[in-house]
């Protein structure tokens, strides 16, 4: 029997579970099968679960701080897979990534200056961005023959115009699946050292990247780069609420501090620490394997598609284990689409426009799960759009 089965159905249903429990809270009708929120329908490693195990059984839930060999672990991992670390007095610990991103507008902008993304992008970017009295400054992606390109020249015209003090790079980036290259990256550099933009660069989804491509770590191009990470993408952890974020700038990391500090937060979870230094430390297998089960989900569902729903575009992912599906050679509008999603096809995915305006007529798939769910999933969605479509 295989060390690590992904084949396994787990129920999710009635564990207060936000993918699974909360559609209609969320405004969504019951019966779904969610497919949205990025979170896998996998247990995190057994060598982690048995980690977390032995601080159960103690039962003793007090205030927890780390050691070194939680920073060794950590530096260890970021510096092996990506020939980048930073030590322990370069490493903040957060709650999670979005508190991160937040923490960051709040030290490096002042209200009203401008903050660039590049969208369609993972919607807490808007969020953090508006709801700390900064400026958002889209500098739209372009999207040509099923790809997505950067537009150097709108985002170096919209860094002059738009009084842009930081620039919150995805990467691997959400929803587009694209992986970045050093090329592409060291021109975003650049431009931004040049104007004198701070970069924070979200790099949760690095783990993740597919076959003939590589994650380039920011920070292997620019000491003064923000890296924000988390474990929780990559063993399923994100209920621990833990993240890590690599500032290596005196000033910069002064700065977020001092916001944290204002925020009254201090101490992290202590199972969710635990959980951390052990998947670091011990995950790397059930990772590779995990790996290799998601990328034959991505086959499966790129084979699906092309047989018998060619109007169906699966942007082709380079990272993430979110999929980006256009939809656009129906002609519907994006009501029509979401609704023959949701009350039709009976799935809840993530609907393009929550990424930005330029996401309409996309839908986005979790495709994290077992292969029995990815199924049931396509067949529904066959079911909706009609094999050979409909208007």
């Amino acid at each position: 029997k295989m060390k690590y089965d992904f084949d396994a159905v787990i129920n999710r249903k009635n564990t207060n579970s936000l993918k699974y429990d909360f559609a209609a809270e969320r405004g969504k009708p019951d019966g779904l099968l969610p497919m949205w929120v990025a979170d896998m329908d996998f247990p995190a490693p057994v060598e982690v679960l048995e980690d977390m195990g032995k601080i159960v059984e103690r039962g003793v839930f007090g205030y927890t701080e780390v050691k070194d060999d939680y920073y060794e672990a950590v530096g260890g991992w970021f510096g092996e897979r990506f020939g980048y670390s930073a030590g322990k007095n370069e490493t903040v610990k957060t709650p999670g990534v979005v508190f991160a991103l937040a923490m960051a507008v709040r030290a490096f902008t002042k209200p009203g200056d401008g903050v660039i993304i590049h969208t369609p992008v993972y919607y807490p970017f808007f969020e953090v961005i508006r709801e700390n009295g900064a400026k958002t400054v889209e500098n739209p992606l372009i999207y040509k023959d099923n790809e997505y390109l950067i537009d150097f020249g709108d985002f170096e015209d919209k860094i002059k115009t738009e009084n842009v003090k930081l620039f919150l790079l995805c990467s691997p980036h959400n929803p587009v699946g694209r992986v970045w290259t050093g090329r592409e990256l060291e021109r975003l550099n650049e431009i931004c050292a040049k104007h004198g933009v701070v970069t924070v660069s979200d790099e949760i989804h690095c783990d993740f990247v597919w076959e003939g491509h590589k994650h380039v770590c920011f920070g292997t191009l620019n000491e003064d780069a923000v890296i924000a990470t988390s474990p929780s993408k990559s063993f399923n952890l994100a209920g621990l609420q833990t993240a890590n974020i690599f500032i290596k700038n005196a000033g910069l990391r002064r700065a977020f501090k001092a916001e944290i500090g204002k925020s009254g937060y201090s101490q992290l979870n202590a199972l969710g620490l635990a959980a951390c230094q052990s998947a670091y430390t011990k995950g790397g297998e059930w990772l590779e394997r995990l790996k290799e089960y998601i990328s034959g989900n991505i086959g499966a569902v790129r084979e699906f598609l092309a047989k018998r729903l060619p109007k169906i575009k699966l942007v082709e992912p380079e990272g993430t284990y979110l999929l980006w599906l256009d939809f656009s050679e129906y002609g519907l509008s994006q009501a029509r689409l979401d609704s023959l999603i949701v009350n039709e096809a009976k799935l809840w995915l993530d609907c393009g426009t929550m990424f930005g305006a330029n996401g309409e007529g996309f839908q986005r798939i979790n495709v994290a799960c077992p292969k029995k769910t990815l199924n049931k999933a396509l067949f529904r969605l066959e079911k909706a759009m009609g094999g050979a479509g409909r208007p």
